[in-house]
């Protein structure tokens, strides 16, 4: 059990087994949904994917009414996706390509690849290659995207690994509006952050999403290696990590962490609402911090006369 948080400042804290490297499964699903908005703008990759709750399993062979997937949080829409990436490009540069990106949206911290679960991936990978020929059969793959292709990149996007301490960048990157806290770099666009958060609120925790928004009410993905990347917009991002999951595929220990946050502060959706004032405000200054800040912004700006004075005092 291991969780990190950074805040959207740069401020980091860890508990737990938070260096221990892990693969992000289906955490990886809002990035690469990320990143394809990024490259083609809402209009495009929603031609190819929908945007609602399916109301099935993740894995499940459904599509909606348009012959559609019908998130790109569920298996049919994050394999449909990864045609989007770089389409017409070879697959070492496509892989090469998203991990460019994942280590900008980590801060270029922690961030591996687990050939072993790829490898594992494609040889169990039957119900993902039966969706595969359903998305095929059903033409939802743009013109001229290869669907073992599209499927080999899926299984590699799913065997990259991160910690939770460089899991936690990656969700601060999505709380701070797409723009990485720890090195100030514009990684993914307003746009891609906004949809990304929308969709990660309403399909991002497998069958347990609606009750999660209900009870948590905050943007978060989980994957089946006990992964859970939780998104406190303007504020900061987390990432647990348990790998024990219940019956949906969600970590039991990482659910708990999330309910127990928002009991204890403000964090969801709907706690910010006027005359909501019992729970904890972790972003409310004391009087006494305000008037601490004041006083050190103004002496920021008062020139130092004697350094040497200055040097002494210090010593």
């Amino acid at each position: 059990w291991g969780v990190s948080l950074c805040t959207v400042d740069g401020q980091r804290h860890s508990v737990g087994d938070t260096k221990v490297p892990f693969c992000l499964q289906s955490c990886v699903k809002p990035l690469e949904y990320a990143i394809a908005v990024h490259e083609h703008g809402t209009e495009r990759v929603h031609h190819y994917v929908g945007k609602e709750p399916s109301g099935f399993k993740f894995n499940k062979l459904s599509l909606d009414e348009e012959n559609k997937p019908h998130n790109p949080m569920v298996n049919a829409g994050a394999i449909v996706i990864s045609s989007l990436i770089k389409p017409g490009v070879n697959k070492a540069e496509k892989f090469d390509y998203v991990m460019e990106f994942v280590k900008k949206i980590t801060g270029r911290e922690y961030v591996g690849f687990s050939n072993a679960t790829f490898q594992s991936e494609k040889e169990t990978g039957d119900r993902n290659y039966a969706i595969g020929y359903y998305l095929k059969e059903k033409k939802c793959f743009p013109v001229g995207a290869d669907m073992i292709d599209a499927l080999d990149f899926y299984f590699q996007l799913c065997a990259i690994e991160v910690t939770c301490e460089s899991g936690s960048v990656m969700a601060a990157t999505l709380a701070n509006g797409g723009i990485c806290p720890i090195t100030g770099e514009r990684v993914l666009s307003t746009e891609a952050i906004r949809n990304t958060l929308s969709l990660m609120h309403s399909c991002g925790m497998y069958d347990y999403s609606g009750q999660f928004a209900f009870h948590v009410g905050l943007p978060a993905k989980s994957g089946v290696s006990g992964a859970v990347l939780l998104v406190v917009p303007n504020v900061m991002g987390v990432m647990c990590w348990s790998p024990p999951v219940d019956k949906v595929g969600n970590s039991v220990r990482g659910i708990s962490f999330c309910q127990e946050l928002v009991s204890l502060f403000n964090f969801h959706n709907y706690d910010n609402l006027r005359h909501f004032l019992k729970k904890q405000d972790p972003r409310r200054q004391s009087g006494d911090d305000r008037v601490n800040l004041k006083l050190e912004k103004q002496l920021s700006h008062q020139p130092i006369l004697n350094t040497k004075s200055c040097e002494n005092t210090l010593h």
